[in-house]
């Protein structure tokens, strides 16, 4: 458990330094006089639409690799070791497909999104290498996963991709990138850019080698393999459209769609900071899943599931908390376009989802890397079968902009729900404690208590003030409750590391 904590944790700060210049972007693009809403929104949809590309192209391929690692890499020799290169193959021919199938549709796009997104159908294309991009890329880091490479690739996605876009912004602002047309054919790029620097790292560090020869694993486990793709893709594959369809449901029946799409893009920006964390625990917990399914380790499995739920649940209380205490002084004082204040209640809802989904831990990954992985595609066809009517309907005819955001809430509710029941059925596994109400209760107490002291102090020392008496109310409680089994050797690895208190 100490070395996910402390891959959990290097990945999670790797992920805080991506996001400050995430946010650092986010700023760049929403500030008065820089980029317009339509055009920042158009980012967002080109993420999106690049997800969907993704998920349909890699044919399971990461699931596979999730799973059966552990096989290939005890039976097998580095360079006989075939994963990688059945991986990539079938997710290029799978891109492939995707490729074919975008131009097949490229009339019903321009029908649906020509009236209220035309710069989508404008760049119709340009969407294609990002989506390959991130396809090429999240195959190769599920390997480097498995190679206890997390903090490298969270690096790569978190910090390398955003600098990057800074870059990109910083040449715009000079003149160097003339337009707006440059900037997002270049940008469409970006991904694809960073996907080689992975494959380049692997293949110098000789972490991986490629063999096109059937190896004696692949032979042995095809059925089983053929098997959980054919059902875990589903399941991943609805389960990254109903991530995504929001903000590709509001560029295509509002009016003014992309403008909204910007509005929407900053909502789920910020309401990622809530996130950053779980991308850590993720990376870090996969191999260790995998590895004590295999060894029949229910103890390992139960600690792991655990942790992640009351150390994600710790996190995005507190930052929940922290972003909707300042939400509209931020824009204010950061001078941010004046209709991104619209942005608040999106964010709040996308924010209390967040918290839901983090909080019931890493259910997800403890499901496809068990013998029930074929669980994950029933519970992906109902989060679909709620999500695209529920998103459609809240957005065209009842809340607009939000709508969205309060049809994930619903949806995700529910779909962690049955993720829960289920573990707790089948495997006697649940993650919940007193703790865990401890921790909704200290948040909240937490928030009203400064809500109501600094409730009429505003600009940034309102900010300011309201955000340290959060952080000293909220983390002195963390640690005299105890909510974290990791809260107190972090602590003590501190106080050594400054000095404060020596090794025993």
């Amino acid at each position: 458990m100490s070395q996910i904590r402390k891959q959990s944790i290097v990945s999670s700060l790797v992920v805080y330094i991506g996001f400050a210049i995430g946010f650092l972007n986010t700023y760049l693009f929403t500030r008065q006089g820089g980029f317009t809403q339509a055009e920042y929104g158009l980012t967002g949809i080109f993420m999106a639409i690049a997800n969907i590309m993704y998920s349909f192209a890699n044919l399971g391929m990461v699931a596979y690799i999730y799973k059966f690692y552990p096989y290939y890499n005890d039976n097998l020799p580095k360079k006989k070791n075939d994963m990688l290169s059945w991986a990539l193959l079938v997710s290029l021919l799978g891109f492939c497909l995707v490729i074919l199938a975008g131009i097949l549709f490229k009339d019903l796009v321009i029908r649906k999104y020509g009236t209220n997104s035309p710069d989508l159908v404008k760049y119709y294309y340009y969407v294609f290498p990002f989506g390959l991009g991130l396809t090429l890329f999240t195959v190769l880091e599920a390997y480097a996963w498995q190679l206890k490479k997390s903090v490298f690739t969270n690096f790569l996605r978190e910090i390398q991709f955003r600098l990057l876009t800074t870059l990109l912004i910083v040449l715009s602002f000079a003149g160097i990138i003339a337009s707006f047309d440059l900037f997002i054919k270049i940008y469409s790029f970006t991904f694809l850019a960073v996907a080689i620097i992975l494959l380049g790292y692997l293949v110098f560090t000789k972490h991986i080698s490629f063999s096109f020869s059937v190896s004696r694993v692949s032979k042995k486990f095809y059925r089983k393999i053929i098997s959980l793709i054919s059902f875990v893709y589903g399941g991943s594959l609805v389960f990254t459209v109903s991530m995504v369809i929001d903000t590709i449901i509001i560029a295509a029946v509002l009016p003014d769609g992309l403008a909204l799409a910007g509005v929407y893009t900053l909502a789920q920006n910020i309401a990622s900071l809530i996130q950053a964390p779980q991308r850590g625990v993720i990376s870090s917990s996969i191999g260790p899943l995998s590895q004590a399914w295999k060894d029949k380790d229910m103890g390992k499995i139960s600690r792991i599931y655990n942790s992640s739920s009351i150390n994600q649940l710790l996190f995005s209380v507190a930052m929940f908390a922290l972003i909707w205490l300042n939400f509209d002084d931020a824009v204010l004082n950061f001078q941010l376009q004046h209709r991104y204040l619209e942005a608040a209640w999106v964010f709040f809802f996308i924010g209390m989802m967040r918290i839901v989904d983090m909080g019931t831990g890493v259910n997800s990954q403890i499901i496809s890397t068990s013998t029930s992985w074929r669980f994950d595609f029933i519970t992906g066809i109902i989060l679909l079968s709620i999500t695209l009517p529920l998103n459609y309907i809240l957005t065209k005819y009842y809340y607009g902009v939000t709508g969205p955001a309060i049809a994930n809430l619903i949806t995700f509710t529910i779909y962690n729900s049955i993720r829960y029941w289920f573990l707790y059925k089948k495997f006697n596994l649940q993650p919940f404690n007193l703790k865990t109400i401890y921790t909704i209760l200290l948040g909240a107490a937490s928030y009203y208590c400064c809500f109501f002291l600094f409730r009429d102090m505003h600009g940034f020392v309102g900010m300011i003030a309201r955000s340290v008496l959060f952080i000293l109310i909220f983390a002195a409680g963390t640690k005299l409750l105890n909510l974290s089994p990791d809260v107190r050797p972090v602590w003590q690895t501190f106080q050594k590391r400054l000095g404060i208190k020596k090794g025993d």
